[in-house]
This record gives structure tokens, sequence and C-alpha cells, in this order.
């Protein structure tokens, strides 16, 4: 009763429960066909569900991945991949729903530790950027910095389950996980800190004029000084009072936003400083920038209400409209960057365990 309610008053609410059923019913199929093909012969099993695992994997369908698991536990130890198994191609493709699965393991660990013919580890397979993940990369206009650093989050998070002694383990080339790392993330790293160097270049411009162009306007107080005590002729109009405070912000703030993208046009650019310290500095300049902009138009609407406005309220309509647009495009245009910086530093991590179903 509740949801036909809900479905006549949101026509959506039913799209996403058409949705949800179907999602279900699939899983259901799933399971059904995984349970029956398990009953077969082990090498007929085997034959039948390596495609599916490994298309399974490299499109990222945790359930599917799942189902196969708890049907037919064997498939633990069967390579999908080459001569990679599960959990070592999910590294591979970078697919950390289904790498999630691994907190639902008793001994996840003993996965990470099996080697490939080239005595690559999981933590090696981490470590190592394949030339078509870096395609994708430069696909992207922010994909440099974002992936660097979500190639770091990829690389501690397996280290975690990785024992000690594969941490220090070098492969067939002689190499430890971290000479593989700083090895293929050499390009990833130069792009990364070009991009780096081009926006905090651009933005300390921008910052640098604001605070030039309000601490003028500080100092040269509009309606000019009383002669006799040099106190503002305007200073008893709430106009006035408004002018000083958003000056004074859009001051501090477009200070604040030089300092921090001078502390990224200065920074030593080490593989490290793109997992935190240079995605701080660059989220504190952005919205230090946003809010001097916004201060800043604040402060000249202000000025432009009390020397063309007074008494004349219609003036603060295309005031308000034209000083909104500087800053409704800054928004428009960095948001997006801003709001992907915050979620990758701040935000939910992207490996956590999906659900309490021990896998076996």
């Amino acid at each position: 009763m509740f949801w036909r309610v809900a479905e006549n008053l949101v026509p959506c609410i039913k799209c996403i429960r058409e949705i949800k059923e179907k999602q279900h019913h699939a899983r259901e199929l799933v399971e059904i066909l995984c349970m029956e093909i398990a009953k077969s012969k082990p090498l007929e099993v085997e034959k039948i569900f390596k495609p599916i695992l490994r298309t399974a994997i490299h499109v990222g369908i945790p359930e599917i991945v799942e189902e196969i698991i708890v049907s037919y536990p064997r498939v633990m130890t069967m390579t999908v991949h080459e001569d990679q198994r599960i959990f070592q191609y999910a590294i591979q493709c970078r697919r950390e729903s289904v790498f999630n699965l691994i907190y639902q393991l008793d001994y996840g660990s003993r996965y990470i530790s099996q080697q490939d013919k080239s005595k690559n580890n999981g933590l090696h397979v981490a470590a190592n950027l394949k030339h078509e993940q870096e395609i994708i990369v430069r696909a992207s206009a922010t994909g440099p910095v974002l992936q660097m650093q979500r190639e770091l989050q990829w690389f501690k998070e397996v280290k975690k389950f990785a024992p000690p002694r594969d941490k220090e383990r070098r492969n067939s080339d002689g190499m430890t996980p971290a000479e593989v790392f700083s090895e293929t993330h050499q390009n990833l790293v130069k792009d990364s800190e070009r991009w780096m160097k081009d926006t905090a270049t651009s933005c300390t411009i921008v910052a640098a004029l604001i605070a030039t162009m309000v601490f003028a306007a500080a100092i040269t107080v509009p309606g000019g000084n009383n002669s006799y005590d040099g106190h503002p002729v305007l200073s008893k109009q709430k106009a006035f009072v408004i002018f000083g405070i958003s000056d004074a912000l859009a001051l501090f703030s477009s200070i604040t936003s030089v300092l921090m993208f001078l502390l990224i046009l200065t920074s030593r650019y080490a593989e490290e400083d793109f997992l935190r310290t240079l995605p701080n500095r660059l989220v504190v300049g952005l919205i230090t920038l946003f809010v001097s902009i916004l201060s800043t138009m604040v402060a000249f609407g202000a000025i432009l209400y009390l020397v063309f406005g007074y008494n004349q309220e219609w003036v603060l309509i295309p005031i308000i409209a034209l000083a909104s647009i500087p800053a409704t495009l800054f928004g428009a245009l960095q948001l997006p960057l801003l709001v992907e910086m915050i979620q990758s530093t701040y935000g939910r991590s992207i490996f956590s365990k999906q659900s309490d179903r021990v896998l076996r």
C-alpha cells in the first residue's frame, strides 16, 4: 500500500523499484546457475567459470564473483588471467569492488602472497602501472593528480594485507614492490607535477590580483573621510559595514590562497606528497580563492550601492546580478575538480567490507 501511494506521488520511485527488483532476480538467477554448474566435473566447472570470472573482474561485478566463490570455493586457487588469481587480477584491473571481497575471507593475506611466473606477488601487481591505465588517465583533465593519489591508495591498501617479507621480496627483475612503483609511475608523477604547477601558477596570479585590489579599496575609503576627525563619511551606512567586512574577508582569504599555492609551487613533489599533502593544499587554496572572489564581488557591490544607489533600491538588482557572474563562473568551472578532490582525499575510503557474508 505504501509503495503504491509513493509511486503515485513520485513516479521515479517506480523506476527505482523496478531496477532493484531486476537486480534481485538477476542475482537469484546467477546463484542458481552457479550452484548447478558447480555440480559438474571439476574440469568442466573450471572451463565454464574461468572466462566468466575474468570478465566479471575486468568489468567490476563483485556479485558474480562472490556467487562463484560461494558455490565453488576451489576457484580461489584457479588462475583467471594468464597466471594471476582472482585478487591479483582485481588489483591489476584496479577493481576495488571485487578486491573488497578479500575482507570477507578469513585468511585474505595468503592470496596476496601468491606469486606469478615473474615472481610478482600482490604488492608487485599493485605497484605496477600498466600502459593502458596511463592512456585512460590522460583522457581526463584532472586525471594525473587524482590517479596518482588513487595509485598510492591502492598500494597502501594492498600493503596492509601483505606479510612483512613480501614488502621487500624481489621479483624476477630483482625489484622490490617500492622500486616497481617508482619505476612505473615516473611519467605519472611528472604529469601530476606539471598539472599542479600550472594550476597553482594560474590561481596564484588571480589571488594576488584580488589581494592587491581589496587592499587598495581598504585604504581608499568610498565617500572620503571627515576633515576634523578622519572618520569615513559613510560609516553609518549599512552598506559601508558590509563593504568593510567583505573587503577584509577577501583580503585574508586571498592571502591565504596565495600562501597555499606558493606551498604547492615550492613542494618537493615526492610520490608520497600526492596522497595527502598536495591535495590538502589544493583544496584549501581553491576554497579560499572562491571565498575571496565572492567577497570581492560583495564589497564591490556595496561600493556601487553607496556611490550610485542612494535612495534607489532598484540599483541592487543589476548589482547583485552582475556581481554573481564571476563567482558563478568560477564555481561552475572549478567545483567539479574541488568536489572530486575532496571526495578522494577526505571522503569514505573505496576499500571497505561489502557485507558480513563469509567467504572461504
